[in-house]
């Protein structure tokens, strides 16, 4: 079976992510199975989350309303306790270099925008929503691949703003030394943030209350490494009502149309 919990795990949080995946573990009775005793972390994630032996994988909102609605289970979704944020959900972040005054989102109009992946719910779907609602378009389009990725691209200047997990941009404001070059300008509304997943052919009921008590049982540094407060069950509703915009491609055309 396969555990992946990849999402926010970096070399300074894998010792956390293990620790709590050994608490969900410990919670689990599957019977003559047994669960992975270890993280896979040498698997694509689309590979994990499409497994028919997949037992738990964090995935994004955007891939699981497009994509895997129906082929998985909703098992429910973390609270990190962001700001600004309701319990569960999250929102992005608008990154350029360090500036006084703040740029404004208007002065990105038709700039390098840096994306980690065409189906990023907060690399791509929410920051393309919002600009697209206040008339902004980018004028080329820098794949990274990641959110790490995306602003380093920032701060190398081969790109002129990015649009950021709010997490993943805590995580780098605390680990990676190049954050202090960047500012964050903007901020996108926030929307149901990364569930947990499972294969149909398991229970989410069972594995939801093994991560909630795994959550209450860690230790205080542990959440602390991991941001995480709880967890809970966002309705299938709210991921499916979330706005998706057109992907890179199109968005390409429409950008090269404009030129």
């Amino acid at each position: 079976m396969i555990a992946y919990l990849g999402m926010y795990d970096r070399p300074e949080t894998a010792e956390a992510n293990d620790l709590f995946w050994a608490a969900i573990r410990s919670n689990l009775d599957l019977g003559p199975e047994k669960p992975p005793e270890i993280l896979n972390r040498d698997i694509d994630p689309w590979e994990a989350w499409n497994a028919p032996d997949l037992l738990l994988a964090q995935t994004c909102g955007c891939p699981y309303r497009t994509r895997l609605y129906g082929e998985v289970d909703l098992v429910g979704t973390p609270d990190y306790g962001l700001p600004d944020c309701p319990p569960g959900y999250y929102r992005s972040v608008f990154v350029a270099k360090a500036a006084t005054p703040l740029p404004g989102l208007k002065d990105f109009d038709r700039a390098r925008f840096a994306y980690n992946d065409g189906l990023s719910q907060s690399g791509w779907a929410a920051p393309l929503i919002h600009m697209q609602d206040r008339g902004v378009l980018p004028g080329e389009l820098v794949e990274t691949g990641g959110h790490r990725a995306s602003a380093l691209a920032v701060a190398e200047g081969r790109a002129d703003f990015a649009a950021l997990d709010i997490l993943s941009w805590e995580l780098m404001q605390k680990y990676d030394a190049f954050a202090d070059q960047l500012c964050v300008f903007e901020r996108t509304a926030p929307t149901p943030g990364l569930p947990f997943i499972t294969a149909l052919s398991q229970d989410p009921v069972q594995i939801y209350q093994a991560i909630d008590d795994a959550i209450k049982d860690l230790d205080p540094t542990t959440r602390a490494a991991l941001h995480l407060t709880g967890i809970l069950q966002i309705p299938i509703s709210e991921y499916l009502s979330v706005p998706t915009p057109p992907g890179p491609v199109l968005t390409g055309l429409k950008i090269a149309a404009r030129r």
